[in-house]
């Protein structure tokens, strides 16, 4: 190995393994790297523009912006209520309501934090009060939230999709069944849960109701199918399509539901910004970065030595996923993503993997990564959420993690899984 790639690697879990953000930690790894092989500092500030001028990059901030723009304008809150008439009279209904809504609303804010945080608000006191165990409910809305980064859009397939060069639309499209399979995995889960706790069921709904609540929500449903009936008609990019979902939910917030105002808005940029800003911070960061280990070759070294070691493809995609789920535990999903992309692309094209089934490879397992303990992201919003501890929530969390593991085996192992859709 290198000096240079020494001083990155070691630089880097240093800073990592004292709690240095990861945007700093990548880029004084990089800059100690300038300075030790002499190379002109103005390479990372260039690399730094580079990375943050992708014209896809800009689809965060405005799905970031849409998701709280649905939540604060009450459309979120509707969808819970046309899920609830829907299953709720079933046993382990209730918990089933969060999955679903969480499924829709993943279809519109693209962001897994989004999710968890607007269900998660709604459905955990709402689950506590009906009868579930707190610590369940908790996990169940981490869990469910985590279909963000699946259901397109997703902001996890545009990083991706900016990383790998890849269609966007079709690592969406990659996305779906892996994520309708977890959802209904959750669904099992919740059906198990109410049934070994015996917890109550709801009142059936009337036809009445179910209207109603339908008629309530058509808004908030209208949202996916205008941004994903553009996106895939052609209509408009990804990007442009978050831009529409911003508009669209200020003017349904403002004008219909009428729960938005304008003296409210900035608050709602403010929050979107703070949570889209630490993601292409990363991102941006990790591009100098990202030449640097290209320049140095570890990515094709590393994938050279696995292609000699292991000449089977279903051991080194094992690994791979091994490694993930692992790194995923303790480490941010982004910038795993952005750091080790290379290295992830190098080894699948020396094993013919498709790139787009790749793709939905990566993202399950950031899905995944997101709700995993100790560090998952969304672990920590619904650990917020309901005021509960780490250990609390990460017992009640390890069924729902097992779905997603056999999804992912399935997506790993099964091509057509994942590009059925794809094409």
């Amino acid at each position: 190995m290198s000096v240079t790639a020494i001083v990155l690697v070691a630089t880097f879990v240093g800073l990592a393994a004292i709690s240095v953000p990861f945007a700093i930690a990548i880029g004084l790894a990089t800059m100690a790297v300038l300075v030790v092989a002499d190379i002109e500092p103005a390479f990372f500030a260039q690399q730094i523009v580079a990375g943050s001028q992708s014209f896809s990059l800009l689809a965060i901030p405005l799905f970031m912006l849409a998701g709280e723009l649905m939540t604060a304008g009450g459309l979120s809150g509707r969808l819970v209520h046309a899920a609830g008439v829907l299953v709720r009279h079933r046993t382990g209904g209730l918990a089933m309501v969060t999955v679903i809504a969480s499924a829709v609303f993943a279809a519109i804010s693209g962001s897994a934090p989004a999710t968890t945080a607007a269900m998660g608000a709604i459905m955990i006191p709402a689950m506590t009060r009906a009868g579930y165990d707190k610590a369940f409910a908790t996990a169940l809305a981490v869990s469910s939230g985590v279909l963000g980064p699946l259901i397109p859009p997703s902001i996890a397939f545009v990083i991706w999709g900016v990383i790998a060069e890849q269609s966007i639309g079709r690592l969406f499209l990659s996305g779906i069944l892996p994520g309708l399979a977890i959802a209904g995995g959750l669904l099992v889960v919740c059906y198990l849960h109410a049934k070994r706790q015996k917890v109550p069921r709801e009142e059936r709904a009337s036809w009445r109701e179910t209207v109603e609540a339908f008629r309530d929500a058509k808004w908030a449903l209208m949202s996916p199918v205008i941004v994903l009936g553009g996106i895939y008609g052609g209509i408009f990019t990804p990007t442009e399509a978050a831009g529409v979902s911003c508009l669209y939910a200020i003017l349904v917030g403002l004008l219909v539901e009428r729960q938005l105002t304008l003296r409210g808005l900035p608050e709602l940029f403010l929050r979107a910004v703070r949570t889209s800003a630490m993601v292409t911070a990363i991102v941006a960061v990790s591009t100098g970065f990202g030449v640097l280990v290209a320049q140095d070759q570890i990515a094709v070294k590393f994938a050279e030595w696995l292609a000699a070691s292991v000449d089977q493809r279903w051991i080194a995609l094992a690994g791979l996923n091994i490694v993930f789920f692992l790194l995923a535990a303790v480490m941010d999903e982004i910038a795993i993503m952005v750091i080790f992309g290379p290295m992830l692309i190098a080894i699948a094209s020396r094993f013919g993997v498709d790139p787009v089934h790749f793709g939905a490879i990566i993202v399950t397992n950031v899905a995944i990564g997101m709700a995993a303990p100790p560090i998952g992201y969304c672990l920590f919003i619904g650990m917020a959420i309901s005021g509960l501890g780490l250990g609390a929530v990460s017992r009640r969390i390890w069924p729902m993690i097992l779905v997603m593991l056999i999804v992912l085996f399935l997506t790993t192992y099964v091509p057509q899984f994942a590009l059925l859709l794809a094409g």
